[in-house]
C-alpha cells in the first residue's frame, strides 16, 4: 500500500514509519495535517494514517476530516488517537474517518483493518486489463499466481506492486523511486537497476504471465498480455 503518515511527535512518526515499511509499504511521512491535506490531493494513496491527536485537537481534526474524505482517490482514513471517550471516536467515523484506535493499539491491528479497507476498495476496478489471477499477498509479501507463490523482497514487492497499478503502462522512473524508496531522497539508478533485474529473474523463472519492460529513456512497464 501507500501511505501517508500524518504524526506531530518525531517518536511516534518514526516508529509507525519503520513499522509499515517493514511490512513493504510505501510510506510519506509529514508532521502537519494541512500539509497532508495537500499531498494527498496532489497525488493518490491507499491510505491516511493520522497519529496522535487528542482531546485538544479534536475539533480541529473533524473540520478537516470531510475534506479528506471527499479526496478523488478516496484512501482509507484511519485515525490513532490519545485520550479520547467512545463519543469522540464515534465523531470521528461520522465525519469520514473509516477507522478509529485509542492508543495503546495493536499496530498489527490497524495494519490488518488498513488491509481489510483496501481489499474492500477493489482496485482491479481500476485497471481492467491487470489478469485476475495475478495478485500480491501483502501479509507473505508473496506476487501470486493460480498455485505459485514467489517471496519478495520489500523493494521488489514495492516495485511490482507500482507497475501493477499500471499494468500495461510506461511508468517514469522517478515515479518507481518515489514509490519503492520514499525514505530516501538520492537512489543510485544502479539500485534501481539491480531491483529490476531480481524481479525479471524470479518472474522469467516462476513462469508468471508477464515480464518487465524497459521504455528507453523513461522507465519500465509491466505487460500482461
Amino acid at each position: 500500500m501507500k501511505i501517508l503518515l500524518v504524526a506531530s511527535s518525531d517518536a511516534e512518526r518514526g516508529y509507525l514509519s519503520k513499522a509499515f515499511r517493514e511490512s513493504a509499504n510505501s510510506v510519506t511521512a509529514v508532521d502537519d495535517v494541512r500539509y497532508a491535506l495537500y499531498l494527498s490531493a496532489q497525488e493518490p494513496f491507499d491510505a491516511v494514517v493520522m497519529s496522535g491527536a487528542g482531546a485538544a485537537q479534536l475539533d480541529a481534526l473533524a473540520g478537516m476530516l470531510p475534506s479528506f474524505a471527499a479526496l478523488s482517490g478516496a484512501p482509507a482514513i484511519v485515525l490513532a488517537l490519545s485520550g479520547v471517550k467512545a463519543e469522540d471516536r464515534v465523531r470521528m467515523l461520522r465525519l469520514g474517518a473509516d477507522a478509529c484506535f485509542v492508543q495503546p493499539y495493536s499496530f498489527l491491528e490497524m495494519l490488518e483493518r488498513m488491509l481489510a479497507l483496501h481489499r474492500a476498495s477493489n482496485p482491479r476496478a481500476a485497471n481492467a486489463e491487470m489478469p485476475a489471477e495475478l495478485a500480491l499477498d501483502a501479509l507473505t509479501r508473496e506476487l501470486v499466481q493460480g498455485n505459485t507463490r514467489v517471496p519478495m523482497t520489500k523493494r521488489e514487492f514495492l516495485l511490482l506492486e507500482c507497475l501493477l497499478r499500471h499494468a500495461n503502462t510506461p511508468v517514469a522512473r522517478d515515479t518507481l523511486i518515489r514509490y519503492a524508496w520514499p525514505e530516501r531522497d538520492d537512489v543510485d539508478p544502479s539500485s534501481v537497476n539491480l531491483a529490476v533485474s531480481r524481479l525479471r529473474r524470479k518472474l522469467a523463472t516462476h513462469g508468471f504471465h508477464c515480464k518487465v519492460d524497459t521504455i528507453s529513456r523513461f522507465g519500465y512497464q509491466l505487460s500482461t498480455h
